[in-house]
């Protein structure tokens, strides 16, 4: 009896490593070239453009508090304005992730009248890594601490096709 319960525990372990890890970079779609990125908070969607026409558009997560301009660290608002990707970040605890170029030197100089911390580190990343499998539940909910998240498919593709430098604007 203990070797079926080890077996199924290592069988369980394994699909759930297949599905997080194997499984996003089998299943993402080749997009081609991204030269824009829009997201519009309001309606939860992150829109790839190339030219003007749409590439793809995708169902986001937020932050836990979502409604508003990014004020300072630890506010759970993602940021509104006009940015930049300006890293992949190779290693993340997230599946995948982009660095958005906040904060910029307007969301600076209003922090520091405020004397708070703009933060930092907001990215488009997939989920949690070896939670990936947990997507059905995560994109019912904002759960991220400011940043947008997608499922780990989906950040492959966009990964793929958004280059460093690629503009991004978020709308309320």
């Amino acid at each position: 009896m203990k070797k079926y319960v080890a077996l199924v525990f290592i069988l369980l372990i394994g699909s759930l490593y297949f599905f997080d890890k194997i499984y996003p970079n089998l299943a993402y779609s080749e997009l081609g070239a991204v030269n824009n990125i829009l997201v519009y908070k309001a309606e939860r969607k992150l829109v790839l453009l190339n030219d003007d026409k749409v590439i793809k558009t995708y169902k986001i997560s937020l932050g836990g508090a979502p409604v508003g301009n990014k004020q300072q660290e630890g506010d759970q608002k993602t940021p509104e304005g006009s940015y930049y990707i300006d890293w992949k970040h190779p290693s993340s605890s997230f599946h995948q992730a982009l660095r958005i170029s906040y904060p910029n030197s307007l969301d600076k100089i209003q922090a520091e009248k405020k004397g708070v911390s703009p933060g930092g580190d907001i990215m488009i990343h997939g989920l949690p890594n070896y939670l990936g499998w947990l997507y059905p539940l995560y994109k019912t909910i904002d759960w991220t601490d400011g940043c947008i998240a997608v499922s780990n498919v989906e950040i492959e593709e966009i990964i793929s096709s958004v280059k460093v430098g690629t503009p991004i604007t978020i709308y309320p």
